[in-house]
């Protein structure tokens, strides 16, 4: 029986523990600073939208450890000692490991801008976060106006997070759309106009100078570099996140952007592994990141590198990219690659479909010369990823894409369908007459 320690008790360590248990009979200790029991990261915003109580974001009772012998230590992990396969805990305490995996997640961007560590500026990933936000900005009378600072999904779901507590909130965003580093311009274009619809004041093309200070120290202001000075009560900073690692910067374990890994997810000392959000892989799988902060990611590392453990090695094999999101109330999907024009490649094209009056559109990516399917966002349009997944794999084409486009929905029973008009479209762009066949459910299963 080895001791294997895991840093971190996110989706990544958690996945890794539960799947050692159950091939295995090894002592399993997890250490995390944040909280006591495992919750549901990408949820914390409905406990603030009242839609949830924290204990419903939990996904096991809290029974579930002990009955499964997983030790949970709760406490900061201050240095690794691998030599010594020791970890020193900041209150003193040592503990020894014979496997140790690295799960410690990510922490919010900060860029040195002036004021960013006053009170009332904080970012939104921890339980932490959530707590000290119902201080910050429980109301709009303690709160009268936000600010946020980062186009990214963690900065929308923040701004809808404040606007159900009806707190005026200024966006700051600065590329010319909403999320265009990822986005087509026809989808980030209507990102955009949803935004504005919800009442939240959209300010693009505008970057963060400095946070002003009250005579008691906190936030009253933010200055932009359009000459701009936004009164303020809170700013939330969301422009990306990065891995947790400062703590290993003298533990002889090569460190990147990330913890560098093998596809084994193998850092280069023995016996010490890096999951999650945290890990750096040094040979990506086709065009996805070196570092992919996404909760389905973290799972699937969590699988692997426990088959590994348990003395069955596996590597890390994350198939076609794939996605999923919501924009207020619109959701996302993306499988494949659709770039956005900042990093669109030479032989890629794309077929933009919107719905006239609706905040529905989808953006198909193919192969300029051979027609091959890259990928597809749909927003408003509910796909199945494992019809789109065996269409990567086969490498079809876009015109089978459109023709059996219907194969593909997920929108439940009533909802209006919009393949045919799709395909009209499809069809004008590009001078041809493909028909959509209706579903065929021996088709879908097939893929299955």
């Amino acid at each position: 029986m080895q001791n294997i320690v895991i840093i971190g008790n996110g989706i990544a360590g958690v996945t890794a523990a539960r799947h050692i248990r159950k091939n295995s009979n090894h002592r399993i200790i997890i250490i995390s600073a944040e909280t006591d029991y495992f919750f549901s990261r990408t949820a914390l915003m409905y406990v603030y939208m009242g839609h949830m109580k924290f204990e419903h974001i939990q996904p096991y009772e809290d029974w579930f450890w002990e009955k499964n012998r997983i030790e949970l230590l709760k406490g900061f992990v201050s240095s690794v000692n691998h030599q010594k396969k020791e970890l020193l805990i900041e209150d003193g305490k040592v503990i020894k490991y014979d496997k140790l995996i690295l799960a410690t997640g990510s922490k919010p961007n900060k860029f040195g801008w002036p004021g960013q560590d006053l009170f009332g500026v904080q970012g939104l990933y921890s339980k932490q976060d959530l707590d000290l936000l119902e201080v910050n900005a429980p109301n709009n009378k303690v709160c009268k106006r936000a600010v946020i600072v980062g186009g990214g999904l963690i900065g929308i779901e923040l701004a809808e997070m404040l606007r159900s507590r009806n707190i005026p909130v200024t966006f700051l965003v600065r590329e010319n759309n909403f999320w265009d580093g990822v986005l087509p311009e026809g989808e980030a274009k209507m990102i955009n106009e949803h935004i504005l619809d919800h009442h939240i004041d959209l300010k693009l093309s505008t970057n963060l100078i400095e946070i002003l200070a009250s005579d008691d120290g906190k936030v009253k202001a933010v200055k932009t570099d359009q000459g701009e000075e936004i009164n303020c009560d809170f700013v939330g900073l969301t422009a990306g996140v990065s891995p947790n690692i400062n703590f290993l910067k003298d533990s002889g374990i090569h460190l990147g952007k990330g913890i560098k890994v093998n596809k084994f997810l193998e850092t280069n000392i023995k016996d010490i592994y890096a999951i999650g959000d945290c890990a750096e892989q040094l040979e990506p799988t086709r065009n996805r990141r070196a570092v992919e902060a996404v909760w389905y990611t973290g799972r699937m590392m969590g699988e692997t590198v426990a088959q590994t453990i348990c003395d069955r090695p596996t590597a890390y094999k994350p198939g076609h990219w794939f996605n999923s999101a919501k924009f207020l109330d619109i959701e996302y999907q993306t499988y494949g690659w659709v770039n956005s024009l900042r990093n669109k490649k030479e032989n890629e094209s794309h077929f933009h479909w919107r719905h006239p009056q609706e905040k529905i559109c989808i953006t198909i990516a193919f192969d300029k010369d051979s027609k091959q399917f890259l990928g597809i966002n749909t927003f408003g349009i509910r796909m199945r990823h494992e019809v789109f997944d065996s269409w990567l794999s086969e490498k079809r084409n876009i015109e089978h894409i459109i023709t059996h486009l219907k194969d593909a929905n997920f929108d439940p029973e009533f909802y209006t369908h919009y393949e045919n008009d799709i395909a009209e479209k499809f069809n004008r762009d590009f001078g041809l007459q493909i028909s959509p066949k209706k579903k065929q459910w021996k088709r879908i299963f097939a893929k299955n």
